[in-house]
């Protein structure tokens, strides 16, 4: 990574008034204001690429933008870098922007992954798996030297829990893992936390990895850190969505196309 990029430590942009998306010109005031704050902020880090990194390649609705912006400057520029994505959805976006893809196994160490979050804090620890993509994420998170989260403001919370923690299982014995989890909850003496098998079309939702997931609605997490240890020594677990002392930096959008870049190096 560049000095000039570690040196950012904020930057504002405006949004352009248009974007290239799959070959079709569209008027960046025809996106909702939601998407105007994850275009903003997904320009901004896309900006952090150099030519010759391994770049991670996040998930989600944040991430989709975030390759976009990298695929123009492959285009525009003549950005040369390569991806490792983190889901099918992201490769399969990458592949058809014309984006060069690897494998994790034969990038290795990573230079910086880009991915959104569902919530994060000010110690900049995290809660991704939205997606339901947080054990590759995680893989390619810790993977690199640099990882960087792209997130509209309503993402920034004083403790994480109010969105729910996504936990990975195994197929085989999910019951069993779910009481596992449930007895762990209330060992740790959370109130009113509720432990659901996600679903999608009235069926339990498949990971890549072929797994269910439960989501914990734990309203508020006291120790992020020994919650995550906890949960991932119960037979069955596979990951859960609780990303500790990973995150470089933190790029948050706003709606009317500001973005600012915080590093925790400077607030540790």
């Amino acid at each position: 990574m560049s000095e000039k990029c570690k040196s950012l430590s904020q930057l504002w942009l405006v949004l352009p008034i248009t974007s290239q998306i799959f070959g079709v010109i569209t008027m960046i005031t025809d996106l909702s204001t939601s998407d105007r704050s994850k275009y903003a902020c997904a320009l901004q880090a896309s900006k952090l690429v150099e030519s010759g990194m391994k770049v991670g390649l996040g998930t989600g609705s944040t991430a989709y933008w975030l390759v976009h912006h990298l695929a123009e400057r492959v285009r525009n520029e003549d950005l040369k870098f390569v991806g490792v994505p983190t889901s099918t959805r992201t490769r399969d976006q990458a592949q058809a922007e014309g984006i060069r893809l690897i494998s994790m196994d034969d990038a290795g160490r990573l230079d910086i992954t880009i991915d959104g979050a569902d919530e994060f804090d000010q110690s900049m620890n995290l809660i991704k798996g939205g997606g339901g993509a947080h054990l590759q994420e995680k893989i390619v998170a810790f993977g690199s030297d640099l990882m960087v989260v792209i997130a509209d403001e309503s993402k920034k919370v004083e403790k994480l829990g109010r969105f729910p923690l996504p936990v990975e299982v195994l197929k085989f014995g999910s019951a069993s893992s779910q009481m596992k989890i449930e007895e762990l909850l209330i060992a740790k003496k959370f109130k009113d936390f509720d432990v659901k098998m996600r679903m999608k079309d009235e069926k339990p939702f498949i990971t890549d990895e072929g797994n269910y997931i439960f989501d914990l609605k734990l309203n508020e997490i006291e120790d992020p850190r020994e919650l995550c240890c906890d949960l991932n020594i119960i037979p069955g677990v596979v990951e859960n969505g609780l990303f500790i002392d990973v995150c470089s930096a933190v790029v948050v959008g706003y709606s009317d196309g500001r973005a600012e870049i915080s590093w925790k190096k400077d607030i540790v």
